[in-house]
Parts: structure tokens; C-alpha cells; sequence
């Protein structure tokens, strides 16, 4: 048996990602023209990390885009793991920036520079403006790719909430030590959470079960239904953080005809069954007790019998 979601209501993701992109490269562009306007290396190291934001941004619009292909002879589930892919990609640049301006900050630590502080508080104010809305967007999407890509923005947020409380100290003391300090103390915790979802992502990549809860819940269910004796092979996967995919073995207890009706019974009981979780594709097979499995041996770690 075999169910696939056909769903058709309207896929936000691109056009979110798009939006942070036109809006990431503009203002990269706006940061280089004013880093150099107020001498600030804490600015040009921003932009310089923005730019690669950009391209990062870029890729992950194109991969989500190829990835809403639709299935073929070559790529029967879709291209949908190619969103997957561009979260992994994404995952391993933010990381790669991120101990970049580690390397850009912790030196500045022993000599700090004093930059020009209104220019540093005008443009302040229009990164937290632009990041803030670009990030608020991507906030609104659920695929990895889209929660990896809101770190990117995130994190330039919080950067220039630190420049912009930055300028406004500077105003009155003279304490550019504070710049150094604010950029590694958030990088560093945008560098935490980046590590913990890139760690989500991989083992998606690789097949892993995407929700362990959901999985038990799924076999539970199934192993509730009337005429129900056993479950092995189950397995849960996704192809990109939302769609995911199962498949199991399903032995069957019945007691003497087991002819076309009780087989079609079966089945729309276990569909009615599985229409509350979230899959794009099931596939079940339906094995009698006295059947031996093809795909033997069973994980003991499912085996109901």
C-alpha cells in the first residue's frame, strides 16, 4: 500500500528565502560602502561575513526551488532532499563565518580600535531594521533549510544589536574594547545553536528517524488495530525535515478465511489509522502469522510478535 500527500496549498518557502536574499546582498552592499565611511573593521568584517550569508542564501533559494520538482523515473521520492542538502551546505558556511569573526574579534582584544561611532549607530539601526524583518520571515517556515538560514540572519541581528549598543557607549566612554566582546560572546552562541541543528540535519541526511516520539506513537497505533499481531521492519525517514516517509511489515492474526474483503478491511483500517501523522508516503506490507518474512532477520529492537 502505497499514500502519497497531495496536498496542494502554497509553498512560502521560496519565496521567503528569495526575499532574505535581495535583502541580504543590498545591505551587504550598504555595509562596505559604510564600514569604509567610518573606519570601522567591526562593520567591514560584517559585510565580508554577510557576503557569504549571500551566497549561502542564494544557494538555498535554488536548491529549494529544484528541490519542488516533481518525481521522476530517475528521482521516485522528488528532489525535495536537495532542501536537505542546502540546510547541511548552509550549516557548514555559517560555521566556517562564525570562527571567522571569532578569528577577526578575539585579537581586537588586545588592541581595540576606536571607530566612528555615528555612523556606527546610523547603520545599527538599518541592519536590526533589515535583518529583523528578513529574519522575522524565514521565522514563519518550518523546512530545516529555512531554520538553518534564519541562524545566518539571526546572527546578523544580534550583531548589530551589539554594534548598535556598541555606538551608543562609545558615545560617552571611551571603552572600544566592548566591540571585541559583544562580537565573540554572540557569535559564539549562534555558533552553539548552528552546531546543534547542523548535528539535526546530518542525521537526517543519513536516514536517521526524524522524530523517535512520533515513531513509537506510529507503532503503537498500528499495533492497535484489531487483527494486528505483530510489526517489524518499520522504518521513519524524512526527505527534508517535513515530509516524512514509512515503512513497515504488518503480520496479520486472523482466524480461518483470510480472502479480499478482510484484506481491503485491513488496509483502510491502517489508513484511517496513519491519517493523523504527518507522511507523504507510506508503504505497507501485510504478512500473515504463518508467513515468513522475505526480509528476515527482524530488528529485535521492533519486533512485536
Amino acid at each position: 500500500m502505497h499514500q502519497h500527500d497531495h496536498s496542494h496549498h502554497k509553498d512560502e518557502s521560496a519565496s521567503r528565502i528569495a526575499m532574505a536574499f535581495f535583502l541580504n546582498v543590498g545591505f551587504t552592499i550598504i555595509e562596505f560602502i559604510g564600514g569604509w565611511l567610518t573606519n570601522s573593521t567591526a562593520i567591514m568584517a560584517d559585510a565580508v561575513h554577510d557576503l557569504g550569508d549571500s551566497l549561502s542564501i542564494g544557494s538555498a533559494w535554488f536548491l529549494n526551488r529544484l528541490g519542488r520538482k516533481s518525481a521522476d523515473t530517475e528521482f521516485t521520492y522528488g528532489y525535495r532532499r536537495l532542501s536537505l542538502f542546502g540546510a547541511l551546505i548552509n550549516g557548514l558556511v555559517l560555521i566556517a563565518g562564525s570562527l571567522w569573526v571569532l578569528g577577526e574579534a578575539i585579537p581586537r582584544l588586545a588592541n581595540p580600535v576606536m571607530p566612528v561611532t555615528e555612523g556606527m549607530l546610523a547603520l545599527a539601526i538599518l541592519g536590526v531594521t533589515v535583518n529583523g524583518i528578513a529574519a522575522y520571515r524565514l521565522s514563519k517556515g518550518n523546512t530545516l533549510n529555512e531554520k538553518v538560514l534564519n541562524w545566518h540572519l539571526l546572527e546578523d541581528v544580534l550583531g548589530w544589536v551589539a554594534v548598535l549598543i556598541i555606538s551608543i557607549v562609545l558615545q560617552f566612554a571611551d571603552w572600544p574594547i566592548l566591540d571585541p566582546l559583544l562580537s565573540v560572546g554572540f557569535t559564539l552562541f549562534i555558533l552553539f545553536n548552528v552546531c546543534r541543528n547542523l548535528w539535526g540535519t546530518g542525521k537526517l541526511f543519513f536516514q536517521a528517524v526524524p522524530d523517535k516520539a512520533l515513531h513509537e506513537e506510529i507503532r503503537r497505533t498500528l499495533i492497535g488495530i484489531d487483527g494486528i499481531s505483530g510489526i517489524h521492519h518499520q522504518h521513519l525517514w524524512s526527505l527534508d525535515g517535513e515530509q516524512h516517509v514509512l515503512t513497515a511489515h504488518i503480520v496479520v492474526d486472523h482466524e480461518g478465511v483470510f480472502g479480499p474483503d478482510e484484506y481491503c478491511a485491513i488496509k483502510q483500517s491502517i489508513a484511517m489509522a496513519l491519517e493523523q501523522y504527518p507522511l507523504a508516503h507510506t508503504t505497507i506490507e501485510i504478512e500473515l502469522t504463518e508467513e515468513a518474512c522475505r526480509d528476515q532477520p527482524v530488528p529485535s529492537q521492533t519486533d512485536q510478535h
